[in-house]
């Protein structure tokens, strides 16, 4: 007897996914609630366990887009798959890479191979093609001998030089030449397209503004300079920015509700908590997990919170629940060297503040010049909610307690 496994229902708001990755192969003994596959939404990656123990037979194959309830594999009872013919595993074998001395490896043999021995990953591929190496060349280190991306990345440099030793002719016009117009395609990800789907529609439908300030970074760095040592040592995370800019948003979010709010048809939401949403790069794109009730947090919990939240995003383990919500938004361009930039609205929300890299400039203090460390904020807000002298108040409060981290501390 077999049972079908389906896509199982990720979120509301989604309705298909696509299937990144087999972590079984077709014909494998699999154990009950063993990691089969990975899904990909537009907002998480998923893993689809086995409902039972049995035998993998796959429908779907990787990069397929499944709609929810679709049928992805089957698991038929007994725990090995059968044995195949030798006139189907010839084909498997001649593109695995074998040793010809089959004396020198008999356990290998034994084992058997699968259709995968050999056989390179959508990634892999299209990197093979790119370079164009034999998949035939290139050994497999994945599972049933599969050939993944890093193997594909390693053949690069082994695999070409072999291919210009045998074939120099050929070679040559495969090198790159100044005002080529090579091309490639690719298929945009779930969240790619959820991404520019939503940004687009912030654009048309809010009636986004700026306004830009800037902050004298020498307070806290100067205070993380003197204490880093010590907090670190106390709470086993670093000092870091982002911590003061959260502490400072949420005490300007007191001042100034509205930035804290949004528009729900036409009524507005207020909250009188802070779940401040923090952009993160992901390999996969900009994912935005969110710290729920920064208002109540320390420096050491904000700080400790960050790291746990990148590192899920940066390992594609971030949850729908850690994703959805937030109230208002802070992403650091500074990172990648931004000198200044008008982030885009996190919708719902109704305001996001832009974080960018910190330059010593010449600036007037007390009727001198001197060099001080600077950074440029940006505040982008929706005008149909935030009025502009809430805006401005709101962005000078953020500079003032950043200014004065003491105020931090006391509230005021």
């Amino acid at each position: 007897m077999s049972i079908e496994i389906k896509v199982p229902p990720v979120g509301e708001s989604i309705t298909e996914v696509v299937l990144s990755r087999w972590v079984k192969n077709d014909g494998d003994a699999v154990e009950m609630d063993e990691v089969i596959a990975e899904l990909e939404s537009d907002k998480a990656t998923f893993e689809l366990t086995a409902e039972q123990a049995g035998t993998l037979k796959t429908v779907a194959n990787e990069g397929d887009t499944l709609a929810i309830g679709a049928v992805v594999c089957k698991i038929e009872d007994g725990g090995a798959a059968p044995a195949k013919p030798a006139a189907e595993a010839a084909p498997a074998a001649e593109k695995a890479v074998v040793a010809e001395d089959k004396s020198a490896a008999p356990v290998a043999e034994k084992a058997g191979e699968s259709y995968a021995t050999g056989t390179p990953s959508p990634a892999a591929g299209k990197i093979l093609a790119e370079k164009g190496v034999d998949a035939a060349t290139v050994k497999g280190t994945g599972v049933d001998g599969r050939i993944t991306k890093d193997d594909a990345l390693n053949a690069q440099k082994t695999a070409q030089p072999a291919a210009k030793a045998e074939a120099p002719k050929a070679s040559a016009p495969a090198a790159p030449v100044a005002g080529s117009r090579n091309e490639r395609r690719e298929k945009m990800s779930p969240l790619r397209k959820t991404v520019a789907k939503r940004l687009v529609t912030v654009k048309n439908e809010t009636a986004m503004l700026t306004t830009f300030n800037e902050v004298n970074m020498k307070p806290i760095m100067d205070l993380r300079g003197k204490y880093k040592d010590q907090f670190k040592e106390k709470y086993g995370v670093g000092l870091g920015f982002m911590s003061f800019f959260t502490k400072a948003v949420c005490e300007a979010l007191k001042d100034f509700p509205a930035v804290n709010a949004r528009i729900d048809g036409e009524s507005i939401v207020y909250n009188d908590f802070a779940d401040i949403s923090i952009a993160v790069s992901a390999p996969k794109g900009l994912v935005v997990p969110i710290i729920r009730n920064a208002e109540s947090m320390s420096l050491a919990q904000i700080e400790k919170t960050v790291i746990e939240l990148a590192t899920k995003a940066r390992d594609s383990k971030l949850t729908i629940e850690e994703m959805t919500g937030g109230t208002f938004t802070i992403t650091n361009g500074g990172v990648f060297g931004s000198m200044m930039s008008t982030p885009i609205i996190n919708a719902p929300q109704s305001a996001i503040l832009g974080m960018h890299n910190i330059i010593e400039r010449p600036v007037a203090e007390k009727g001198e010049v001197v060099i001080r460390p600077m950074m440029y904020v940006a505040l982008s807000y929706d005008h149909r909610i935030i009025d502009g002298r809430e805006s401005v108040g709101f962005l000078v409060r953020v500079k003032q307690l950043l200014e004065d981290p003491a105020r931090l501390l006391l509230g005021i």
